[in-house]
């Protein structure tokens, strides 16, 4: 998911991924924890989606706070 993407997104939805995401990365670690899991790279790309999508929430709640 690019930066782009996500700066498309409303903030509703922005916080709908982020929890998707977040269960996503649970049930990796699990997976992970038991050695079923196939493809590990999968993991560092769900934590940087998950930290860009932060970022951009982030950026979003501070333009807000300095417009007012």
């Amino acid at each position: 998911m690019k930066a782009s993407e996500i700066r498309d997104m409303s903030v509703e939805e922005m916080n709908e991924k982020l929890t998707d995401l977040k269960d996503e990365l649970f049930r990796l670690r699990f997976q992970l924890a038991v050695n079923q899991l196939d493809n590990t790279a999968r993991l560092k790309a769900v934590k940087k989606d998950i930290a860009r999508i932060k970022t951009i929430l982030r950026e979003n709640e501070i333009k807000s706070s300095v417009g007012q």
